[in-house]
């Protein structure tokens, strides 16, 4: 999400923005650097001490990252503080205790990358290497940056140099026991995304062996961390996948041959030894090496491999779309088309088929091949099969066929779990209006027997056709507080006595069966919502009844206070 600098209340979460000017005025931001033009970094007091970092262009935040495990939105508390923090002066706000004033007044503060340049033009070479040495040997993580940084000059590099800072980083974080917890996770994830880094600097330099050998070594590793490590932030897999798009990158690139082959081999070998056996990256490197392929022995090799027998259903379909794309890459059309046509119950082959049948306009071989899905997979696959059914509908939209239309909307619509909007227009612009009526009651009647819980696309049925009396009498089959609420809109206007009454019951009812605070909010709240339909008076003798039938509940009495 981008964020406008200057509007930036208006993008975060109205609680989010209090927590971050609370950690602000708290003094709980560090004094914030500019790294290089635009791009600022800090530490924000918490829990810990958590590195954030904002990259503000023409205006607007367009980057911001922060290393807290906050995950229930864009933004978090502490990246919210230091956005408080930059904007300090306009909204005339300062944090808590006075810092000394600089004497610099209007000179603009040099960035860091200036700094550091600065320094590297006077610090002499004698002392440059010392104190390189000095934290290569006192600081790992440190150790692991510079060494992978400059690991392409170095005739040792392998993919072993790599694996042993990515275990390194792991041993310093396991527990007595070996186990990797959530904290230590964090702190894994972050140590190996400065190899990432590493690895995505050498990509960018076109040093593409040294990218190549770091991926797979990340990826290895941390596969094999994922068994000793409570990875439920998705840190170590987060890892993995990036190193799995990087080496996809790379695949992607023109290459010299000795990369491409070894990137090949890579994708082969880890698909046949079962390395990331289990997880989505195993077939993931054979999908890699189907398009690194480049002679009929490589293609062989490959198509020999994916020919192994596989533990389901999923991982043969998947095997099946990589030999495809074998076929196609090494220029084998003929070959790949009887491939498809041999396994069509693949339901991607089916897919691509259809397609290609509709660009050709051949309707009768789409219709044909999304029938033939119906009948496979509408027992055992009832999903799959509304995909084919979805087919046939698009097949009578382009064929104008409106009793197809007819028949397969009104399938997709009382039978699926898909979005019946589209579905319910198709019906009603292809049915005779004088026969409308009648045909929603059936749809109504269709769903009711499908699914006994139909209750909300019964509703929507009759809020389409205005029949209000019908969507009352639902609600009164189907009560409850949050159901009322949801209709209350469409039936105020003609039925507020009647909704106020849905209420009165369902209220006492609810607190009955409830007890403690959130539990008489929520009742004090449908109180409200009574005041609003003007049955005031309702609402008044309903409190006096829950004052009366519970005194003790002194939570309770506070709230009813409130109403």
């Amino acid at each position: 999400m981008q964020i406008p600098f200057h509007h930036f209340e208006q993008y975060i979460d109205e609680t989010i923005l209090k927590r971050g000017l609370s950690y602000f005025e708290n003094g709980f931001v560090n004094p914030v650097e500019e790294i290089t033009p635009g791009v600022y970094e800090t530490l924000v007091e918490g829990t810990e001490a958590y590195r954030v970092q904002l990259k503000i262009d023409n205006e607007i935040i367009t980057d911001y990252s922060c290393t807290c495990p906050f995950d229930s939105g864009p933004v978090c508390k502490h990246v919210a503080a230091v956005i408080f923090y930059l904007h300090k002066e306009h909204l005339e706000i300062k944090p808590a205790g006075k810092r000394k004033k600089s004497s610099g007044k209007g000179v603009k503060k040099k960035t860091i990358i200036e700094q550091v340049n600065e320094l590297l033009e006077k610090i002499p070479d004698n002392e440059l290497k010392d104190f390189i040495r000095n934290n290569t040997v006192n600081d790992a993580a440190f150790r692991n940056i510079f060494l992978s940084a400059f690991a392409h000059i170095n005739s040792d590099e392998s993919k072993e140099l790599y694996a042993k800072q990515v275990r390194t980083i792991l041993r310093s974080s396991a527990g007595r026991h070996g186990m990797i917890d959530y904290y230590a996770a964090r702190y894994v994830g972050r140590a190996v995304a400065a190899l990432l880094n590493a690895a995505q600097n050498h990509f960018d330099q076109s040093h593409f062996k040294s990218a190549m050998l770091i991926c797979s070594a990340i990826m290895e590793e941390m596969t094999a961390a994922l068994q000793f490590a409570d990875d439920s932030n998705g840190d170590i897999g987060g890892n993995i996948d990036a190193a799995y798009s990087l080496l996809v990158q790379i695949s992607e690139e023109k290459i010299p041959e000795e990369i491409r082959s070894g990137l090949f081999q890579y994708g082969l070998e880890s698909f046949r030894q079962n390395i990331f056996h289990g997880w989505d990256w195993h077939f993931g490197m054979a999908d890699l090496a189907s398009g690194m392929v480049k002679t009929e022995t490589e293609a062989r090799q490959l198509l020999s491999v994916l020919s192994q027998r596989h533990e389901n259903e999923y991982d043969s379909e998947t095997a099946q779309r990589i030999k495809l794309n074998v076929l196609l890459n090494t220029g084998k059309e003929k070959e790949a088309g009887e491939f498809l046509e041999k396994h069509i119950a693949n339901p991607s082959f089916r897919t691509a088929a259809i397609k290609k049948a509709m660009e050709q306009k051949n309707y009768d071989r789409a219709i044909a091949l999304a029938n033939d899905g119906v009948r496979l997979d509408l027992k055992n696959k009832p999903g799959l099969a509304m995909d084919w059914y979805d087919w046939l509908l698009r097949i009578a939209i382009k064929q104008k066929d409106s009793e197809k239309i007819i028949m397969y909307a009104r399938i997709l619509f009382t039978d699926s779990i898909r979005d019946k909007k589209e579905y319910y227009s198709l019906m009603k612009s292809n049915v005779a209006k004088e026969q409308w009526n009648h045909f929603a009651e059936g749809l109504v009647a269709d769903l009711a027997e499908r699914n006994r819980w139909a209750i909300h696309e019964i509703a929507a049925i009759y809020i389409n056709e205005e029949w209000w009396n019908k969507l009352l009498d639902l609600i009164k089959q189907n009560p409850s507080l949050q159901t009322i609420e949801n209709y209350e809109k469409h039936l105020s206007k003609n039925f507020s006595e009647e909704l106020a009454e849905l209420y009165e019951r369902e209220i006492l009812e609810f607190m009955n069966r409830n007890t403690g605070r959130n539990h008489y909010q929520t009742a004090c709240k449908y109180l409200r919502r009574m005041k609003k339909l003007g049955a005031g008076e309702r609402a008044g003798s309903i409190i006096s009844t829950l004052r009366s039938r519970f005194p003790q509940r002194k939570a309770l009495m506070e709230e009813l206070e409130k109403v």
